[in-house]
């Protein structure tokens, strides 16, 4: 039996075995993207503290997100330049220039160009175990990789998003168990 689990029909989660994701990128269709790393969401628990007679008593606060970062592969085709700055745009950014253009980016057109960013983790048959979705993601962060002429490595694209929470679906046995959802 596996040191790992009890089951040794079960494989350990590997990090390596993953998918991302993220809508508005291909028009109305899901984009599966190359991505070589991915952050998982995570959070912070803030800490209140109240004194009292020379004690000190200690309270959870607020959940705070933590932005997370992914480093994707940057394609020739479809042209993923093209596509997050689309994003950007339809968000509400325009190039300065055109004094007539009085608009501004909003979190309601951001959130209806990204549309959604999911993180699947996968067993090693491909299956999902875990699906984390980002709640009114936008992208907070763009950053196109350096070019080198002692450097073959493959061009990519780091983007950090922002979000207001994430869910995870989690996969126990054999059906779909625990859903777990934090605001």
């Amino acid at each position: 039996m596996s040191f790992w689990t009890t089951t040794p029909e079960r494989d350990p989660k590997r990090n390596f075995l993953f998918q991302v994701f993220i809508g508005g990128i291909q028009g109305n269709e899901p984009a599966v993207w190359w991505a070589k790393k991915v952050a998982k969401p995570n959070f912070t628990v803030a800490d209140s503290k109240h004194v009292y007679m020379g004690h000190t008593f200690h309270f959870p606060g607020k959940v705070e997100w933590q932005s997370i970062s992914m480093t994707l592969v940057d394609p020739v085709d479809p042209g993923s330049l093209f596509r997050i700055n689309n994003i950007i745009r339809s968000g509400g950014y325009v190039v300065p220039g055109d004094a007539n253009t009085l608009t501004t980016q909003s979190k309601n057109k951001t959130n209806s160009a990204l549309q959604y960013v999911q993180i699947r983790q996968l067993d090693s048959d491909g299956n999902a175990i875990e699906t984390w979705e980002l709640k009114n993601p936008y992208i907070k962060k763009v950053a196109f990789s350096e070019l080198d002429y002692e450097n073959d490595d493959i061009s990519t694209i780091d983007l950090e998003f922002m979000y207001d929470w994430a869910t995870c679906e989690t996969i126990e046995g054999n059906g779909l168990g625990s859903f777990y959802e934090a605001e």
